[in-house]
């Protein structure tokens, strides 16, 4: 097998567990305060979401963090199931809601079948690398039920700080592809919105509503 992959392989696996740690160890101190505000634009595509859902449907919130979302999803009459790699944002979203239940898992293990009416992903998909976009967005629409709705965000930056940032990471000896902004000892990924769009139509999603807002590409799909 070609060395490159190989390297990559492994080096990519490091980022992911050094993604956990980031969140267990720093992030998690005061998540809430940076970043526990909803945005306009988040706002909109959620109650959106809600609002093709069945009074008392389950939702499924894939990388929730500290379950931000939450309130807006009960308060609507919805229950919802809670799932994240980083044990210490999970410890966070049960302090606040204690009655929603979670799992600590990853978006890549995700075995749900058919149980949710709609899933949201939000705020997470830059952490995935791109071999796995296609394996995450599968389990998404495996946990959906027929014509269930996904609501989903893809982080955005400019193209030149993509540029630098690939430019950096190979000067560095790093096993980056395009789009991947790994320079600074995290890990991020950019995909262009056209590569998103043929993995959601792979996966089975109809896309229903993009909107660009605060930092994101929001996405509202149904399950084919």
């Amino acid at each position: 097998m070609n060395s490159f992959l190989l390297d990559r392989r492994s080096w990519l696996e490091e980022r992911r567990r050094l993604t956990e740690v980031r969140y267990d160890a720093v992030f998690s101190r005061d998540y809430d305060e940076k970043y526990g505000d909803i945005s306009p634009t988040h706002r909109r595509f959620v109650e959106k979401l809600l609002s093709l859902t069945p009074p008392n449907a389950r939702i499924l919130d894939a990388a929730c963090g500290t379950g931000k979302y939450w309130t807006m999803i009960l308060e609507a009459g919805r229950t919802v199931v809670g799932i994240d790699q980083s044990s210490e944002m999970l410890k966070l979203a049960a302090l606040k809601h204690p009655e929603v239940p979670t799992e600590k898992v990853g978006l890549q293990e995700m075995t749900y079948v058919s149980e949710f009416s709609a899933a949201m992903c939000v705020d997470a998909m830059e952490n995935v690398c791109p071999e796995d976009w296609p394996l995450v967005l599968g389990n998404l629409a495996s946990a959906l039920k027929k014509d269930g709705h996904l609501y989903l965000t893809v982080e955005v930056i400019a193209e030149d700080e993509l540029e630098e940032a690939y430019r950096k990471a190979r000067e560095m000896g790093l096993p980056v592809v395009f789009g991947e902004y790994a320079h600074h000892g995290g890990y991020h990924y950019y995909p262009k919105p056209e590569q998103v769009e043929e993995w959601l139509s792979r996966a089975g999603f109809e896309i229903l509503e993009k909107a660009l807002g605060d930092g994101y590409l929001h996405y509202l799909a149904r399950k084919r």
